[in-house]
């Protein structure tokens, strides 16, 4: 029974602007892994980097991404159907993760056994630095979200955000070394060095599995 005096908060308005924010982040995603995804191929193929085309590739799966969630936040949805959907998109971006994995290690395979030098990319020296800046941010603010509304599905959708700045590191490392000291091999070695972890991730996601570092079913 409410006491004399004491008003309490409209749970459904605040359900509503939690809501609203996190459409807010998942748009914000959707812009800038566009954008990053389109920049990292075009400047990858002028460079011929492997590291930096696969980087690409996986901004456009962090997009596909972005656009489940931008689904999953809205307004008046069954339960019960939402989560049917969730399940099956989830798989469908973990096999396009899979996909993305055996694309990068064939590449760098054949680019180490051929002795196949990539150029130096600045843009992509920048791209990463600025990726490395960005990620960490909207992952945190993604998470936050994700505790208030008790969503494990965009906890999960934070924790891809999260990747994309370890793939950023390995990224950065590659094209520095190369641009640096002449390191042709750095580049494809850097690409491999993200299969272990696009593939983990994509493993995760196809089984439904819970996700022992953000700590959540993948598939909830």
């Amino acid at each position: 029974m409410r006491a004399p005096g004491v008003t309490f908060p409209d749970m459904r308005t605040e359900r509503h602007d939690l809501l609203r924010r996190g459409r807010r982040l998942e748009w914000f995603t959707v812009l800038w892994n566009s954008l990053e995804g389109l920049v990292s191929i075009v400047f990858g193929a002028v460079a011929g980097s492997i590291a930096l085309i696969g980087f690409g590739v996986d901004s456009f799966v962090e997009t596909s991404s972005g656009l489940v969630l931008l689904w999953r936040l809205q307004d008046g949805r069954e339960r019960a159907h939402e989560v049917r959907v969730e399940a099956l998109a989830l798989r469908l971006v973990g096999l396009s993760l899979l996909a993305l994995a055996a694309y990068v290690l064939y590449e760098s395979a054949t680019s180490l056994l051929g002795r196949e030098a990539p150029e130096a990319s600045v843009p992509g020296i920048v791209l990463a630095c600025l990726s490395l800046i960005v990620m960490p941010v909207l992952a945190h603010r993604k998470r936050k979200i994700a505790t208030a509304l008790g969503s494990r599905a965009l906890e999960a959708d934070s924790f891809q955000t999260s990747l994309c700045t370890y793939l950023s590191a390995i990224l950065l490392c590659g094209l520095l070394l190369n641009a640096a000291f002449g390191l042709w091999w750095a580049d494809p070695v850097a690409a491999l060095a993200m299969v272990p972890i696009i593939t983990r991730e994509g493993l995760g996601a196809v089984r439904g599995e819970r996700c022992e570092d953000c700590g959540v079913h993948c598939s909830g």
